[in-house]
Parts: C-alpha cells; structure tokens; sequence
C-alpha cells in the first residue's frame, strides 16, 4: 500500500488511527480514498479484521468500500464488517432478536407492508383509514419511533393503535424498517452484557457521510464507541440535504460534545472540479451560518471555463438546448454520454428533458423512478416467498391468499382473521386448520384451492434451500399459473413485460446466490437485503447521460454537468421555504451540492416561462445565482441584461 500519493492532510487522516478522529471532507477531496486507506492501514498495523466496523449510508458505497480495501490489502476480508447501518442493525438483531421477544427467521416490512400493519390494528380498534390517513399515521408512527415526537403527547386513540401496531410486528415475526436502527438501541440499553459484547468485538469504528446520519443512528454509534473512544467520523456540513428524513448535520456538534478529545483535520483539496467551479461554489455555501469553516481549492488550473449561464424562453427550449448541446460536445470533443450529468431540483423537470433525449437518440438513464422491486408482479412473487420463508407472515399471506384468485371473499378473510385472532395464531395456520380441519368453513371448490395453496406453499418451504433456489422460484411460477393470472388481468402486451420482470428477478437471485462472496445464500437473506436495498440497479451499465434530481447525484461526478430550472421557487424549492425560512440553508447546500458535481464545463439553466399545471408563468433566476460572482459567469449580451434585471426584482433580500 503506497501512502506517499496522498497529501499532508489525508495521509494524517488514514495514519490517525487511535481515538476519536473528525475529518471534515469537502466535496471531491478523496474522501474514498482516505477511508479505504485508512481500513487497510489499520490491518497493517495488525488491528484484527473483526475489530473495525466501517457504517456508511448505501449498500453500493459499502460494497465498493470493501472492494478497495480488498484490493490495498492483498488480502481476503471475511471478517470484517463494511455494511450500512440498516443492515448492521439486522445483524445485531438476528444475533439478540430472542431478547427482545422475536424468533430468528424475521421478516422486514417495507413502507407498503407498514401500511397493511397499521390498517389490521385499526381494525382491532373497529377504526377503518383512507389510504392517505394510513401514510400519515406511518410517518407519526416513524417519528415516534425515532423519537422526534413523544407517544404520551398524542390522543389516547393514536397510543392504543401504536400499542395494536407494535404487537402485530411482534405477532407477525417482523420488524418495520425504523426497528433496525431502533430495536438494537433499546437491546443495548435494557441488556449492558449484550452491548459489552459489541464492544469487545469493535473497537474501531468508521462512519462515512457522517452529516447524513440521524439522531438514532447517532445514538447507536454512540453507544457502540463510547468505551473504545475509537471513533472516525467523515462528514461534510456543506453537503448535508436529507433533513426530510432524519439526517442532522448538528451530529458534528453531538460528536464534539461526546468526544471531547477528539482530532479534527479538514480536506478541502478538491481533485474534481476546475478552479472557477470551485470559487463559484465557495461563494455560494460561504452565504450560510451554520457551517464549519473550509474552502475548496484546486491545483488545477489549466483549460479553465468559465460557468455557462443560459436564460432561456421555457422548458422545451430548455429541453432542446441541453440535447442539442450533448450532441455538438459528443462530437466536436469526442465525449462519451456518460460524460454528461443533468441534475434538477425535483422529478416534475425531467420528463420534457427524457422527451428531448429520446427524440435526439441519446442513451440515457433515470435516477430517482420508482424501484423494480416496488412493481405489482415482483411484490407478488416476493410475497410468495416471504410466506415459504415465515409462515407468521400475514402481510404477505393476504396480498397472494386471492393471487390468481382462489374465491376467498370479505367473509371468508375475516372468518380467518377471527380464527386465528381467537387462537392467538398466525393467518397461514390458522387457514391450515379451517381447511383441514372437520368443520368445513369454505364451499369445497375454495377449499380445494386453498388446500392446493397451503401444499405449495409447504412444498416450497422444503425446497428452498442451496444453489438451485432461484429456478425452484421459476418452476413456483408455472406452477401458480401466473401467466394465466397475468392475461387475464391486462393486455397480452403488458402481461409478457411483467413476466418478464419476474424473470429477470430470478436472474437476479442466480447472480446473488452464484456471488463466491455471499457466505449466507439463504431465501430470507435475500428477501431482506431485497428490502434494505430499497432501489436496485437493473439497468446495463453502459455509455448513457444520467438524468436525475440534485439528491440522487451526490456522490456523483459529471466532465459536462448541466444544471436546468435554476429558478426562483424551484431551487430554493418554494413549499420547503414556506414550512421554513431556515430551509434556505439546506437548499444553498443543495445547489452547492450540485455545482460540485461538475467536472470541467457547467451549464446553468434558467427559463422566462415554464409550465406548472398545465399554465405558463413567468420565473426568475434563482436568487442564489446572486451570489457567484459574475467574472465567473458568461452570458450573451442580451441574456446579461435580461437576467441582472430579473435578479433585481428578486425576492432574495428577505434571507440576505
């Protein structure tokens, strides 16, 4: 492992390795590179693989972060712990679920599983919700969890029904996706031996992303770190734009506070970006208040641009630029499509842009759709196989009980409902006993059907174990008749698409079970990590323009990025300033965000007019373009003019 190519700054932060450590890594100062240096620095120095825990935020950043400290170390890594911190929480509960009152082989819900849980428990309480009700009783539920609310401050009917919702999880064997940051800390704190144990077992521990982590997630890394001290922290305040679900940049000051001893070193070596993109951005983010003090600065400085800024007439005129310029760079610079980044502030922008790419040709893809994993087809064969793996799965036993359809009507569902509520049972052996049982509860066709259902399901459950688990799903699905189900319930069109996926979803899952890293190739493994993924990326890696929101490209990195709709309303966003005049800080951090994803050339678009519901307004240039100075900025004459006028009228003095 060679150190000698790192600067002053990061070869301290990857040789600091004992007590607590801040490293405040600014955007494109090779943040990667210190945490994988600094993992395979400690193994040189003979620290145990199984004492270092590295948490980060997504499975893909976990898994490149392993494979690079693979590839310093020389060396096989199967005892070392690189995982986000929902699947460590699954780690540790699968390890003490015992303790807290769960069986081993649990299930975790999603967000729509979430749902059918809270519904079930309003009707212990004779309580029927709207589908939108249902959503804010999950969010009050979630902020309860986290404990960004209090139980005891909400009406006694909302306490009994988070009191029917918990004990349904408990009943069902499953844990809802806050119980894996939230169920380890209450473990750790009502079991001292267990969490003396976690110490034993880590005492280094790394946190990527720092700035992204909640106040729970902050606890839990607390609780893990206080004794050893060995904590590295790499964050960056400037960067932190998830305050929408949970993230809080004031962890930096916890962990101050919490470590007093610590080392703080600053990366503000940028390796990205040109110098005139970095001094726009500096002067952007150095508008906010609540930040640690660092600049970005570069040695590279030749073939500097300057930012390209277009006011345009509107959003198709804005669409064609951006295609139309793709093309010229593509080839009167020989650039790739994957060369080229277009970001914007929410998803309601890129569907003029996908027309305009899809007109010119242009490969591209989307970042921030809906996941393959959430499509109807693939929630229905997961469901199958949640119910083969945990037979206390009632969530998923009635999402399939009628798919295909097994005349099981209202009465019926709650005939079973009533079963097993007054056996204290689970839905699939309370169905079993129905139907086997002397006293016929079901005509005998449905019988026959469900009969025929619960020995699948059985037979599955037998089978599902080794290599061949992927093509046992395959055969699953001949044996549902699921392309009957699929014709007649759509065109003859959409029903092979979605077969089709169901097939590329068993591809999937040859590829994870046939992965020679996978130590634990089981049904449930796979389900989960299904579930904590989130979104998984089914697109073929190839030469495309990405298009996605600011969010998803954090991270990210584009040669020629074009930045479109930077206008008034939309970045600053106009509902997030509305809830919050404080907002306008996150959303400066969201456009400095985005100004760094730029590499060697920056497009700024800004539209006269633009269309929200269907009518035309006229906009403004987003007030923040105020604060790059305009030596970096060039224009055309007339657009000069045009946008120092609209700037003039803009509503940003309120903030200055």
């Amino acid at each position: 492992m060679d150190l000698t190519k790192l600067n002053n700054e990061q070869f301290n932060a990857v040789t600091t390795i004992d007590g607590p450590l801040l490293i405040i890594a600014g955007a494109g100062s090779g943040k990667t590179g210190v945490i994988t240096h600094r993992i395979a620095y400690m193994l040189k120095q003979g620290i145990a693989q199984s004492h270092i825990l590295a948490l980060t935020f997504t499975n893909k950043a976990a898994n490149e972060m392993a494979e690079r400290v693979k590839n310093l170390s020389k060396s096989k890594l199967s005892n070392l712990t690189v995982s986000t911190f929902h699947a460590f929480g699954v780690k540790v509960l699968k390890e003490n679920c015992a303790k807290l009152g769960w069986r081993p082989n649990f299930t975790i819900y999603d967000s729509l599983d979430q749902i059918e849980v809270i519904k079930e428990a309003g009707l212990e309480l004779n309580a029927n919700f709207e589908r939108e009700e249902l959503k804010k009783i999950a969010q009050l539920f979630s902020a309860i969890k986290t404990e960004q609310c209090s139980l005891h401050q909400q009406e006694p009917f909302y306490q009994q029904l988070y009191a029917e919702y918990e004990d349904f999880l408990q009943l069902k064997n499953a844990f809802d996706f806050d119980d894996l940051i939230v169920k380890p800390i209450k473990l750790f704190t009502a079991n001292p031996e267990v969490l003396a144990g976690y110490h034993k077992r880590y005492k280094y521990i790394m946190v990527d992303e720092f700035q992204d982590t909640s106040l729970m997630q902050y606890k839990l890394l607390q609780l893990l770190g206080y004794k050893s001290r060995n904590v590295c922290c790499v964050g960056d305040d400037d960067q932190s734009i998830y305050s929408w679900r949970g993230a809080n940049y004031e962890n930096i000051l916890n962990f101050e506070k919490d470590f007093p001893e610590r080392q703080e070193i600053k990366l503000e070596r940028n390796y990205r970006s040109t110098g005139n993109i970095l001094k726009a951005a500096n002067n952007v983010i150095a508008n906010n208040s609540n930040r640690k003090d660092k600049e970005l600065w570069t040695e590279e400085q030749a073939n500097e641009a300057a930012l390209q800024l277009r006011f345009l007439e509107d959003e198709e005129e804005e669409s064609e630029f951006i295609a139309s310029t793709i093309l010229t760079l593509k080839k009167t610079e020989q650039r790739k499509l994957a060369d080229f980044g277009i970001l914007v502030r929410t998803n309601s922008l890129m569907d003029i842009i996908e027309e305009a790419l899809m007109h010119r040709n242009l490969a591209y893809s989307i970042s921030g759709g809906s996941s393959f994993f959430e499509r109807r087809e693939i929630k229905d064969i997961t469901a199958y196989l949640k119910l083969i793996s945990n037979y206390s799965d009632d969530i998923s036993l009635l999402r399939i009980i009628n798919t295909p359809r097994r005349g099981v009507g209202k009465k019926g569902l709650e005939a079973i409902r009533n079963y097993a509520k007054g056996k204290n049972i689970a839905l699939f052996y309370a169905l079993k006993n129905m139907v086997y049982g002397e006293q016929s509860h079901f005509n005998e066709g449905t019988r026959a059907d469900l009969a025929e259902f619960i020995e699948l399901i059985q037979k599955y459950h037998d089978l599902m174990h080794g290599k061949q688990m992927a093509q046992f799903g395959r055969d699953l699905v001949e044996e549902l008749n699921y392309w009957h189900y699929l014709l007649t319930d759509c065109s003859d069109k959409e029903a092979k698409w979605r077969y089709d996926n169901i097939m590329r979803f068993f591809d999937f899952f040859d590829n994870w079970l046939s992965n020679p890293d996978n130590l634990e190739p089981t049904l449930i493994n796979y389900l989960n990590r299904i579930t904590l993924n989130g979104r998984e990326s089914t697109d073929d890696d190839g030469d495309k323009v990405s298009l996605m929101t600011i969010h998803a490209a954090k991270g990210l990195e584009f040669k020629v990025t074009f930045l479109a709709g930077v206008e008034e309303n939309i970045i600053p966003h106009q509902r997030a300033i509305a809830e919050d005049a404080v907002n306008i800080e996150e959303e400066r951090r969201l456009f400095y965000v985005a100004l760094t994803r730029a590499r060697e050339k920056l497009f700024i678009l800004a539209c006269h007019k633009r269309k929200n519901a269907r009518e035309s307004q006229n906009n403004k240039p987003s007030p923040f373009l105020t604060e790059i100075p305009s030596e970096l900025i060039e224009t055309s004459e007339e657009e000069s003019e045009l946008v120092a006028e609209e700037l003039a009228t803009s509503f940003f003095n309120k903030f200055k």
